[in-house]
């Protein structure tokens, strides 16, 4: 098991969460990838998106069927600005490349946000801290294992 996803397997163990790491046959970087491989919607992956909110970094999990709206993020955490992070911010933030970043198992906590959009799927997956590793958990267990706050964030 890769590093990162042995820390994210570590973290869903703390906290108690019930989905096992799997790994995909094939790299999941996108929503669709996942989905495809997975034979669930598209809205059921749980896209784990770092924004860089005014220098901090800000963890949106968001439905791979709906799109972020930075103004109105912005307007929940009362950030000036939010704004897509960069590789090397996601990868200090969270250890984890984009693609693969999941939405535990990071150096520090970092402020969550989880779409209440995930809420309509029974599962949902989420990454493993890898492109190739997908957990199934779902809208309430994300909340609880990342403190997260629930918020329509689409635009």
């Amino acid at each position: 098991m890769h590093p990162n996803t042995e820390k994210v397997a570590a973290a869903l163990r703390e906290r108690g969460a019930t989905g096992e790491i799997i790994e995909l046959p094939e790299a999941a970087p996108t929503a669709e990838a996942a989905a495809r491989q997975l034979g669930c919607p598209v809205g059921a992956i749980a896209n784990s998106l770092v924004f860089d909110a005014d220098g901090a970094p800000l963890l949106v999990l968001t439905s791979g069927a709906h799109r972020v709206d930075t103004a109105k993020v912005a307007g929940l955490v009362g950030a000036r600005r939010v704004r897509r992070a960069t590789p090397d911010f996601v990868r200090e933030a969270t250890g984890q490349p984009i693609g693969g970043v999941a939405p535990v198992g990071h150096p520090a906590p970092i402020r969550t946000l989880v779409d209440t959009w995930l809420e309509e799927h029974e599962t949902v997956w989420a990454a493993g801290g890898h492109p190739h590793t997908v957990f199934p958990t779902s809208y309430a267990e994300l909340l609880r294992i990342t403190g997260g706050t629930s918020a329509d964030v689409g635009a």
